[in-house]
């Protein structure tokens, strides 16, 4: 009996025995992810920072505080309202993105940092917006991010972060001054609306009177040189016809009575109520009844010579 007593004590001493090892062994080797640090502390002050990696803690002694993540983040913080100087509360939701670049002092610098910078960003962003009326706040988002992001980053530096952006989300005014703005803008569309037909009836009305211009002009021109055509052609024609007559070498008779034919057809023209008889007439008339007192002397001639003749 004491020999099993004595079996199942050892026994018992060996699985603590192991037990112990077993967990002197997790908490002196840990394993570092990538893109993690993590601080440790030896009898509660700060010895190293740990790299990503395999590393060895003493037991009882180190101890790793919760490891830290090394990427940049998003924090999007809910809306905050905003007075602005129009005295209008607008309502702002803002999206901070910031990366831990010294564990250290984000462990031991500040209890909070998220928190610190969600109150941070709120203050200051009052501080911004309450220097703007609402056209101003709502047109200058670039300033706006600047001016935060200026600030923030001032101030988180020493708490070992670096903010690298700063974006407003949203800016919610008011819902009757969303209602005033939207008739504005509609307003504002059909006036635009108004003076762009306007405009185009405008031009279309020069380019027409243009182009009518334009159409009267070369309407003229080809009637002129339809006229000057015509002229050139009844020229040549009048010339071809004189030539003509002085070649025939006509008797004055033989123009009297050609003269005499004419006359008619410019009495029957459609246009002429009154037309002038030269003086010239009288003596073509003269010379028309010398002709035909000639013709009816000769024809009284021959019918004597006719009648007085053998029978």
């Amino acid at each position: 009996m004491p020999s099993d007593a004595g079996a199942i004590g050892l026994t018992i001493v060996l699985i603590v025995l192991i037990i112990f090892v077993l967990i002197v062994l997790v908490k002196s080797v840990r394993i570092v992810p990538q893109a993690r640090a993590g601080v440790v502390e030896r009898l509660g002050k700060y010895q190293r920072t740990l790299q990503p990696g395999l590393t060895i803690l003493i037991p009882f002694v180190d101890r790793l505080l919760p490891l830290l993540d090394l990427r940049e983040q998003v924090v999007s913080f809910p809306p905050q309202p905003v007075i602005t100087e129009d005295n209008l509360v607008v309502s702002i939701d803002t999206v901070v993105y910031f990366q831990v670049t010294d564990p250290r002092a984000a462990t031991y610098e500040i209890a909070n940092y998220i928190q610190a910078v969600e109150q941070l960003t709120t203050t200051t962003l009052r501080n911004v917006v309450g220097g703007l009326n609402l056209e101003e706040a709502l047109t200058s988002r670039d300033q706006i991010n600047g001016q935060l992001r200026g600030v923030l980053d001032e101030a988180t530096g020493r708490w070992g972060i670096r903010v690298s952006r700063v974006e407003l989300k949203a800016i919610d005014p008011p819902l009757s001054i969303q209602d005033s703005m939207e008739k504005q803008m509609r307003a504002e569309r059909d006036r635009r609306a108004a003076i762009l037909t306007a405009e185009g009836t405008k031009q279309s009305q020069i380019l027409t009177a243009e182009g009518q211009r334009q159409a009267a002009i070369l309407a003229a021109e080809g009637d002129a040189k339809a006229a000057i055509l015509r002229a050139d052609g009844e020229s040549q024609a009048i010339q071809k016809v004189f030539d003509a007559i002085h070649k025939g070498n006509p008797t004055q008779k033989l123009l009297a009575y050609q003269y005499l034919q004419t006359l008619p057809k410019l009495a029957n023209g459609s246009s002429n109520k009154l037309w002038i008889i030269p003086s010239e007439v009288g003596e073509a008339l003269k010379g028309i009844g010398n002709v035909l007192g000639d013709a009816t002397a000769d024809t009284a001639r021959n019918d004597e010579t006719a009648g007085t003749g053998p029978v």
